[in-house]
């Protein structure tokens, strides 16, 4: 085994992915490194209020979004240990595409040097919650497409979940031993 073994949970919005992360840290006895979006967002705009953000906000966010996975990742034994991330730069780079245009140099070289050993892409097949920070309540199949094609041609291995929270579970549980099966040599 070589470190922490790194899953990161993603998806378009309103697709179960912070239920799963949590559900996934219980399940494994570990912590979660927090979507750090909202938090940055709400201080930001308000609780509650219309979101309003620039893109430079994004760099803010991916910075935080690291600080946050460096603090998490030291609190866990190296030997034995499992961090789920409810997030991570390539959705900030996903997110900074399709809002701005582009996604900053810096975030896109800081995808480059991350190194994870899973991805859970969580589809949209359940219903939409709203939230004020939430903004694409009628474009989460095509924005569910654009995360798959990302995946593909970074190469990276992802597996979707499909289906209600405790199927979502049994087939993230799955996808993880497996991966931790393959990281031991076993």
């Amino acid at each position: 085994m070589r470190g922490v073994m790194r899953v990161v949970i993603t998806g378009p919005e309103s697709s179960g992915k912070t239920s799963l992360a949590e559900g996934l840290a219980d399940h494994y006895g570990t912590a979660v490194v927090r979507e750090m979006a909202r938090p940055y967002l709400e201080s930001k705009v308000g609780k509650g209020t219309a979101r309003v953000y620039v893109e430079e906000d994004l760099l803010h966010i991916a910075r935080l979004q690291l600080e946050e996975e460096e603090r998490t990742v030291d609190s866990i034994d190296p030997d034995q240990g499992l961090m789920v991330c409810d997030t991570d730069l390539i959705t900030i780079r996903i997110w900074g595409q399709e809002k701005f245009g582009r996604s900053d140099p810096w975030i896109v070289r800081r995808i480059e040097q991350r190194q994870y050993d899973l991805w859970l892409l969580c589809a949209p097949d359940m219903p939409w919650e709203p939230d004020p920070l939430r903004e694409n309540p009628h474009d989460r199949d095509r924005l569910f497409a654009v995360y798959e094609h990302t995946w593909e041609e970074l190469g990276m291995p992802y597996v979707i979940m499909l289906g209600v929270h405790e199927v979502r579970m049994q087939q993230a549980i799955r996808a993880i031993e497996r991966t931790r099966t393959s990281r031991s040599g076993a």
